[in-house]
Formats: C-alpha cells, structure tokens, sequence
C-alpha cells in the first residue's frame, strides 16, 4: 500500500523536490532496487538506484544507476580522474544525510560530482528513492538530469 510522503527524510525530499513530484511512502521496503520495483510494480530497469562512491582523496561520487545494471567503477574512475572505491554506510550518512538506501538523486545537495546511467534514458519515467527506506518518486529521465545538474554517460558493466 502506498501513501503520501509522511516520515521524516521523505518529507525532506518533497519539500526539496516541490509540488511537480510526490515522494510515495510504502508499507513494505524500497531500500534495494528490487524492493523498489517490486513495490512500485516496474521493471527493475526503471529503478534509478543511487550509489555513492569515494574518491581516492576523500571526496564523494554519486553515480545513478539504471536497477537492472552493475556500476563499472573502473569507468567511473576514468570520469574522475582518479581511482574510487565504495563509500561505506558512515560515509555515505556523513555526505548526504541519508543512510544507504534511502539517498535521493537531488543534485549538488548530495555529492558535487554525479554521473547518470544513459540506460535510464530508455525509459519514459523512472523510480528514485525518496529520502527513506520505504520511500520512491518518479520522474523523466530530462527530469533527473535537471535535479542532478549531471550528464548521462556509459558507466555500466
């Protein structure tokens, strides 16, 4: 069962987000891209999962992934410039305010440097978490990119 956005990083989300998007609260968890699409009821493609990864001299990467596909961090890397490693949960909550699976793909708020899964372009509209563990939003892929400030580019396997 889906509800409007009441908990409290959900909330957070909308206000950043405004009245074009509503953030959707469930029952059950949205934590991984398959709880997500299960809950939403899409293809796990359409799962704009968001990973954050650590630079090798301490700065945050947020890379946006289609559900269905693994990040090639050897590619992320040559985006950077410089070699990444995954951020672990401490990291990730101390960066973006938001605990591992709950982060939300909204820009500079989240990480100054972010790159998008052009494989998310496939769809129509895609699902992003919205601020909890329990919580989604949808929204085009032109949206994300606004949201984000970023550029699609290839960083699947």
């Amino acid at each position: 069962m889906m509800r409007p956005a009441s908990s409290d990083g959900a909330m957070r989300v909308q206000s950043v987000l405004g009245e074009a998007f509503r953030v959707l609260e469930f029952e059950d968890s949205t934590h991984s891209s398959a709880e997500a699409a299960a809950a939403v009821g899409c293809d796990l493609a359409r799962i704009a999962k968001s990973m954050l990864f650590k630079t090798a001299d301490g700065r945050p990467v947020l890379v946006v992934a289609s559900g269905a596909n693994r990040v090639d961090e050897k590619k992320v890397a040559g985006l950077v410039g410089q070699k990444i490693s995954r951020a672990d949960p401490g990291f990730v909550l101390e960066k973006t305010g938001f605990a591992v699976g709950a982060v939300p793909p909204v820009g500079h708020t989240v990480a100054p440097v972010v790159f998008l899964d052009r494989d998310l372009k496939l769809f129509p509209t895609i699902w992003a978490a919205g601020g909890s563990t329990k919580s989604v939003f949808e929204l085009t892929p032109s949206d994300l990119g606004r949201l984000t400030g970023a550029e699609f580019a290839d960083v699947a396997k």
